[in-house]
């Protein structure tokens, strides 16, 4: 696992780190990719899929300041089957099920498609009799022309780099049952 610091980063009283769909692509992601600077040591690398998403929050508040309601972490994909390209989304003790289609990310002029978002929603136990929790996921990738890195022969590698954002759903306000 690999989580890098945090805590030499200073921000000032009531920083607020919600980027649209377009920049965490475009400043992120995209940069992370093709390992250029990013814009700040905010988002973490670690293999996201070896934990439960109860146990983000503390594994991401050990190194940052920040995130209280949704959590970003960098997270490479590896392929369920040797020569597939379903990737594997199982998790220390559920799996995370993707849900309805992938959308596309637009530049804010929306001329140009620059990656896709994914919904996935985390299932405690085993598929097909998972238990569907609270616990929501987009996970952003590059359409496959720009994620330009060549995969290594015999690798159970998917993508180099996905940029997840985790959070769990929090039940409607004034719900009375």
């Amino acid at each position: 696992m690999e989580i890098k610091p945090t805590s030499d980063i200073h921000l000032p009283p009531g920083f607020r780190f919600h980027p649209s769909d377009e920049e965490l692509i475009v400043h992120y992601l995209k940069n992370k990719v093709a390992s250029s600077p990013l814009p700040a040591s905010i988002i973490a690398d670690l293999d996201l899929y070896k934990y439960n998403p109860w146990d983000l929050p503390s594994l991401y508040l050990e190194k940052a300041s920040f995130g209280e309601d949704e959590w970003y972490f960098f997270t490479p994909r590896d392929r369920k089957y040797p020569n597939g390209a379903r990737p594997n989304r199982a998790a220390a003790s559920g799996y995370w099920k993707a849900t309805g289609t992938d959308k596309p990310i637009l530049t804010s002029c929306g001329a140009t498609n620059i990656g896709v978002k994914k919904a996935l929603v985390f299932y405690k136990g085993r598929p097909p009799k998972g238990i569907k929790t609270d616990w929501i996921m987009h996970e952003y990738r590059l359409l496959e022309t720009l994620a330009w890195n060549p995969k290594k022969k015999g690798s159970t590698r998917l993508d180099d780099w996905v940029l997840c954002r985790v959070r769990k759903k929090q039940p409607p306000q004034g719900h009375l049952g």
